[in-house]
């Protein structure tokens, strides 16, 4: 389980967020929506010990998978050694990694499709490709709670439907804790059981999706219209989505 007890973060006199509580216990996923600067990430940094609260506690494990938005290291390394840094928390601070750790490793880099890229640099990937590193770093630590900043925030839309299916595969199994920020209420609509929505003046909205992603919370949240539409997906099944009031509009 990961959350935040009677959390109260203030920058000087602003206050980010104030007495907010709620938890991801294992087997659920939670997507953090607003736009920027309502405290997404602040939250998140939170809930993974990087922020400094003013008041109230995080709940979380001692090892956590974490995926930033991006990496970047003052050396060059192989995608190999970047998914053993995953191992890091569990090898202590003088022991080297074995081959078990190794064997890890590997494993999680075929879970995220990237194994191809093991002996490839790190730094000569694309933006999709080392998304898939990073994941499979976090996957690497063994952790059963996953915490993602943005994922999809720099991929086009092939990258954004991998890795989309790639966190439904993971959601399947239900046996860990999964928590992500996004801008598109989609990708809440898509992968996560829970919605946490940053609102306006207010104090956060926190729930199943079905019961906070609303036309009207959305419309509050970003200061636009929204709409609700069913589409039949390549499955043939009807699935939910969001659009803006312009979509499909064209300017005079």
């Amino acid at each position: 389980m990961i959350g935040l007890e009677g959390v109260t973060i203030r920058f000087g006199e602003r206050v980010i967020v104030e007495t907010m509580s709620f938890s991801v216990p294992r087997g659920r996923s939670l997507a953090i929506l607003g736009p920027n600067g309502r405290g997404k990430t602040t939250t998140l940094k939170a809930m993974l010990g990087f922020q400094a609260l003013n008041a109230g506690r995080r709940l979380a494990p001692k090892i956590v998978g974490y995926v930033p938005q991006s990496a970047s290291y003052s050396q060059r390394y192989r995608v190999l050694d970047v998914v053993i840094m995953g191992r890091a928390a569990r090898l202590g601070l003088f022991r080297q990694p074995g081959p078990e750790d190794f064997a890890v490793a590997r494993a999680a880099l075929d879970k995220t499709g990237a194994l191809r890229f093991e002996s490839a640099y790190f730094d000569r990937l694309s933006g999709g490709e080392r998304q898939l590193v990073l994941l499979a770093r976090a996957l690497a630590t063994g952790s059963d709670v996953l915490v993602l900043d943005e994922p999809a925030a720099a991929l086009d839309l092939a990258n954004q439907h991998r890795l989309l299916a790639l966190l439904g595969q993971l959601r399947a199994p239900r046996d860990r804790a999964i928590v992500f920020t996004t801008h598109d209420p989609n990708h809440a609509l898509t992968v996560a059981d829970d919605a946490l929505l940053m609102m306006p003046g207010a104090h956060p909205l926190f729930g199943p999706v079905e019961e906070v992603l609303t036309p009207d919370n959305l419309e509050r949240l970003y200061g636009v219209a929204m709409r609700l539409v069913d589409l039949t997906g390549p499955d043939g099944v009807l699935h939910r989505a969001v659009l803006p009031a312009f979509a499909g509009m064209k300017a005079a």
